[in-house]
């Protein structure tokens, strides 16, 4: 650990451990193993291939469980192999070969990879791989995040707070509706990211069944095709060149963008809010804020998410840029990209576990939310301009203005601009019974 050379590996290895089994090289490995075991099976006992015997129930467990019980020393091997092949898809296939033989079914070997492109196995691979990360580890995490900001927008739903709009005292909000602002941005993109689709293809070198047609002129090999995917839960692409074109990857890519976009804009607003003193963090017995300055309880569970959010985006930006481009056919560029997702993913994790680390020893400042707002009554130039329009009365923006901007307001100066204001009695009641602390519209109920 104290040699990786990413800190998700090293440093961070313990709060990124869900991902490693799926994104590691083994993760590969083995999804690999599982489709090409897949493809076997499907090709022996759905298709009874003409020279491919069928595969009996105890050989089909047996080949099952390389990958349900997938163990270390199987990804090994492979990687022995691939030293002498120097090629990684092959390994598996030799892999397989091995395997097959102990299994003495040694006729079955030229089934194994037959009419496959390494793409057909690696884009069905990537495909299984995504759908695990996404499904059970970020979208489980992003329910974390929305389950948090919800009770904090619960819990404080009432509390009047300031709000600032280009850095100035603006309309008051609550503190609870302001989480809430936050989780209705989060919660549209989760849910997209639910309805996410994986596509694979398995149709040869160029996507157009080649080689199947010629060794099988009979076989439907399109309908074959889309059986074998769907039978892999995984939506079938029609149409590609040899990769599958990897727009589905882009627009999950970019919808992950968008949610870690909200949570970076969420990690500097708590940030700021916690330098003006709304919110205290609950102190955590042995923890050092600053080596030199003892008092210090700095906000770095934010500043780690911000930081984070800031890597994954780079890396999400130019996957979704990339990926679909490919020379022709197909160029290898997309190769070396796609073994980093786990590296998008994983910086994506970290983020959330910090932000939601943050979040919970959040403490609201009431005392400071009042003192703020108690000194701000110039707030209440909207509310009282606003009020004057419905009645009529000339030039009531600018009445407001030039008592107000730019020179000191307090509670006297604003209720005796109402005591003298010609409007009917109950308005001018209501006027006199705001504060600023008050002043909060709907956003208790919203």
């Amino acid at each position: 650990m104290l040699k990786a050379l990413s800190p998700l590996d090293g440093r961070y290895s313990e709060k990124v451990t869900e991902l490693t089994p799926i994104f590691s090289e083994a993760g590969l490995i083995r999804s690999r193993i599982a489709v090409e075991v897949e493809w076997l099976i499907f090709l022996c006992n759905t298709l009874h291939l003409e020279g491919a015997g069928r595969l009996e129930k105890m050989e089909v467990e047996a080949l099952r469980k390389l990958y349900v019980n997938f163990q270390d020393e199987f990804a090994e091997e492979v990687k022995t192999l691939e030293k002498t092949t120097n090629h990684d898809v092959k390994a598996v296939e030799y892999f397989l070969q091995k395997v097959l033989k102990v299994l003495k079914r040694e006729e079955l070997i030229p089934f194994i990879h037959f009419a496959c492109t390494s793409e057909d196995i690696n884009n069905l691979a990537y495909a299984q791989m995504m759908k695990a990360g996404l499904q059970s580890v970020m979208l489980k995490n992003l329910e974390e995040v929305l389950a948090k900001l919800k009770e904090l927008s619960e819990t404080y739903r009432k509390v009047p707070m300031m709000a600032h709009t280009h850095g100035q005292a603006a309309t008051p909000t609550t503190v609870g509706k302001e989480f809430k602002n936050i989780g209705a941005r989060l919660f549209r993109q989760f849910e997209q990211l639910k309805k996410a689709e994986f596509f694979g293809k398995i149709n040869g070198a160029t996507g157009n069944f080649n080689a199947h047609k010629v060794a099988y002129p009979k076989v439907d090999w399109v309908s074959a095709s889309k059986l074998f995917v769907e039978h892999l839960e995984l939506t079938w692409q029609r149409y590609s060149t040899q990769i599958e074109p990897h727009d589905y990857l882009a627009e999950i890519f970019d919808n992950l963008r968008r949610a870690n976009v909200i949570l970076l804009d969420t990690s500097r607003d708590m940030w700021t809010y916690i330098s003006m003193g709304y919110f205290k963090q609950k102190v955590v017995a042995g923890e050092v804020g600053s080596s030199t300055m003892p008092h210090k309880v700095n906000p770095i569970d934010f500043e780690n998410a911000e930081g984070n959010l800031g890597l994954a985006n780079a890396l999400l930006t130019h996957f979704s840029e990339k990926l679909p481009v490919s020379r022709m056919q197909r160029d290898l560029t997309d190769s070396t990209v796609l073994r980093n997702i786990g590296l998008a993913f994983g910086y994506s994790l970290l983020a959330y576990k910090s932000l939601l680390k943050g979040l919970g020893k959040l403490e609201v400042n009431e005392a400071k939310l009042a003192e703020d707002l108690d000194n701000n009554w110039a707030l209440l130039a909207e509310p009282i301009q606003t009020v004057l329009r419905r009645y009529g009365v000339k030039d009531a923006y600018e009445q407001l203005k030039e008592l107000t901007r730019g020179t000191e307001v307090n509670q006297e100066t604003i209720r005796e601009f109402v005591q003298d204001l010609e409007i009917p009695e109950d308005a001018k009641k209501r006027l006199m019974a705001l504060t600023p602390a008050t002043y909060i519209g709907l956003a208790a109920d919203l």
